[in-house]
């Protein structure tokens, strides 16, 4: 045994001195100046070490000692020595530097052209939205605007579609950029190892699932959040419109009160969206942890077996919590969809209300009208429970003036509407020179109408502007006449800048009557066959309705006219007075015929004129 660790001893001996004579023979690579004589001296070097390391087999090794070197390891470093001579390689350097500053002037460029497309396909996109929208809003019926807000319908078309465009445009962007990023880092980290790959991709139905969760619960609260954000649009557009009469009233506190309400409504709605789309981001990075501690244990296993160098696994978990990012954006802009879908379901319902009956395709055109106007068994209901007009006759001639009167909800105004098809009646029929007004196009229907409101209507725009909007094409001479025979001339000259005086978004600049008056001379230029007066003098005082009286019965002259009137002073000289009570006709008649019969018409004319003689009240 003892003669056995002396040959061993001589054995290391005799080995380990011939190692150390070559080594001792070698050329000090610093004073080398061939890349090939530094590769050959750099392997010789290698070779003797591992020499010396099989002789050294029965010594003590630390840990760190413990250091083996393979074939290709070896290979590749002379390789190395022979290509770089020992030195930086420069050369090589400068090649990888206009590598990546060439993919990031081509990821720029991508950036920017995505940016344009995408900005131009989100503007297009919302700009036909837009023009639908507003071609929808043209073709609903009256009804639609009668029992919605303002304010909810308008915030429906900018608040919404606002929205919409934001989404179209930010986040469809990122959401690409997202996937794109995905892809790019699940392919880096196949080249490094696929089994790690898959215990990463093995928590992506944990993402799947945890977003579409949370999306499910919260598009309800974003959906409740844009209604009552409709509602405060509606609330304030109402408040600021008759701010006067809520301040006359002292109804300031109400106003305040039902605000601070919708307003409590709809932060709680924008409360809980926000707080459970916030969820999204804490949970996935709890499951991108699940998957880095996947990886951490698998990584450290394999490199104590050698599977994997350490440089790949700390490569590879860099990868792995990068990847999480572009999911974890995923995830967020999935819930700024939720709330783009509350809008454009919002937007959609507009799209999808039933619009008016369409023109047929055989409507007809009256180029010459005369305005003879017959109601033949005219029934109508603005609720299907609730009767309003039932079984209505009435024959209008051509040239004569029709005074409509009763009391509030009488049908009065309801007449007007159908007449121009602003509703469509339930049962009989109108015509209009012998054709039913059904089988005339809208637009040539209302052609042949004027009509002056109770409630007057003037746009932002010179006052010159807002008289010619009853004329296309209107010249100033015409306009002038037509304010003149309105008795407007006079008032219209008295301000700063006459015709050319700018009329505020609520007209307030102007009193009501000279509204008034500038709704009749619009009327008077857009010279219709047949006119509808819906009090049109109320808002006047009595010198001045008395000059519109002439003037308006000097414009209706071989006009079929409507005249709807509480002042029953206004329409003595009309040939044919309706009375209406609860939808039907009860009396007709001219102004004495129905006086001398003693009923409905002679109480309401008599309550009015009490003080007035009765030789002048008969």
């Amino acid at each position: 045994m003892k003669t056995d660790n002396a040959d061993s001893k001589n054995k290391f001996d005799t080995k380990s001195i011939k190692a150390v004579q070559e080594f001792l023979v070698l050329p000090k690579l610093s004073t080398l100046t061939s890349a090939d004589e530094k590769a050959d001296v750099a392997k010789k070097l290698l070779e003797l070490s591992k020499q010396m390391q099989n002789t050294m087999d029965n010594a003590p090794k630390s840990p760190k000692e413990n250091i083996e070197f393979t074939d290709e390891q070896i290979n590749a470093v002379i390789t190395a020595i022979r290509e770089t001579n020992g030195e930086y390689d420069f050369k090589y350097i400068g090649k990888i530097a206009l590598i990546l500053i060439a993919l990031y002037i081509i990821s720029a460029l991508f950036s920017l052209t995505m940016g344009l497309v995408m900005s131009g396909v989100a503007q297009k996109t919302v700009r036909d939205l837009r023009r639908e929208v507003d071609e929808k809003l043209a073709r609903l019926p009256l009804k639609y605007f009668d029992t919605h807000l303002h304010g909810d319908i308008l915030s429906r078309i900018t608040n919404d579609v606002d929205t919409i465009a934001t989404t179209l445009q930010q986040s469809l962007t990122q959401m690409i950029t997202s996937v794109i990023t995905i892809i790019g880092y699940i392919i880096m980290m196949l080249t490094i190892s696929p089994t790690l790959t898959l215990i990463v991709l093995a928590t992506m139905p944990l993402y799947i699932v945890s977003t579409m969760f949370i999306a499910k619960k919260s598009q309800k609260y974003f959906a409740m959040q844009q209604k009552e954000l409709g509602d405060l649009s509606g609330h304030v557009e109402e408040m600021y419109t008759g701010h006067k009469i809520v301040k006359a009233f002292g109804r300031e506190k109400d106003s305040i009160e039902h605000f601070e309400a919708i307003n409590i409504r709809l932060r709680d709605a924008s409360w809980r969206a926000q707080f459970i789309s916030g969820i999204m981001f804490p949970l996935m990075n709890f499951i991108s942890n699940l998957g880095y501690v996947g990886i951490s244990i698998v990584g450290g296993i394999w490199i104590t077996k050698s599977r994997l160098g350490i440089g790949d696994i700390i490569a590879f978990i860099q990868y792995s919590r990068s990847f999480t990012m572009p999911i974890v954006q995923t995830a967020n802009i999935a819930n700024v969809i939720q709330s783009t879908i509350a809008c454009a379901e919002r937007v959609f319902q507009i799209l999808d209300e039933e619009e008016e009956i369409p023109d047929s395709k055989d409507a007809v055109v009256i180029e010459e009208p005369k305005g003879e106007v017959k109601f033949e068994n005219v029934s109508f209901r603005y609720k299907e429970d609730v009767p309003l007009i039932e079984d209505l006759n009435l024959e209008v001639k051509p040239g004569h003036t029709i005074a409509i009167v009763g009391p509030t909800g009488a049908g009065k105004t309801t007449l007007v509407n159908l007449l121009m098809r602003f509703y469509e009646i339930n049962s009989g029929r109108i015509t209009i020179d012998g054709v039913d007004i059904r089988d005339i196009k809208r637009s040539e229907l209302r052609k042949m109408f004027g009509m002056v409101l109770q409630d007057t209507w003037l746009f932002n725009g010179t006052i010159k502007d807002n008289i010619a909007y009853g004329k296309e094409g209107a010249t100033m001479e015409e306009i002038v006449r037509a304010a003149k025979a309105a008795h407007a001339d006079h008032f219209i000259r008295t301000l700063p800048h006459g015709y050319d005086t700018v009329i505020n978004e609520e007209a307030t600049n102007i009193s009501q009557g000279q509204k008034q008056l500038l709704t009749i001379a619009r009327a008077i230029l857009h010279d219709p066959k047949i006119l509808i007066l819906d009090e049109a003098t109320s808002s006047v005082d009595t010198r001045t309705e008395v000059l519109i009286q002439k003037a308006m019965a000097n414009l209706m002259k071989g006009r079929t006219s409507f005249v709807i009137a509480h002042r029953l002073s206004t329409i003595r000289d009309a040939e044919l007075i309706i009375v209406m009570n609860k939808g039907r006709i009860i009396e007709m008649g001219n102004h004495k015929e129905l006086l001398a019969k003693g009923g409905f018409y002679a109480d309401l004319y008599n309550s009015q004129f009490a003080n007035e003689n009765e030789d002048e009240a008969v």
